[in-house]
């Protein structure tokens, strides 16, 4: 069941940064929920090393790590897309 939480939560991330990042991103969906896991995974750790990560309530600031991370996962991995992409079409 993790496993399904993880892709959820991570489809999500990525909708969001993929929104809140200006301009198209062209990667495709499966890649986007593939960033957003990875900027939840990242997001997570960052606030275990500030030492929010369970707090009382809804941890708000765990989530707007994960969605900090994910937006620049998101717009890293984007650009890497593109690179490879353009040097696929050139070959």
């Amino acid at each position: 069941m993790g496993w399904l939480w993880a892709i959820i939560v991570g489809f999500v991330l990525g909708l969001i940064a993929k929104l809140i990042l200006p301009g198209k991103q062209h990667s495709p969906l499966w890649l986007i929920t593939i960033f957003g896991i990875i900027g939840g995974i990242v997001g997570n750790a960052l606030a275990n090393a500030f030492g929010v990560g369970e707090t009382a309530g809804i941890d708000w600031t765990r989530h707007i790590l994960q969605i900090v991370a994910a937006v620049v996962i998101v717009g890293l991995g984007d650009m890497a897309y593109m690179n490879v992409r353009a040097r696929r079409q050139k070959a």
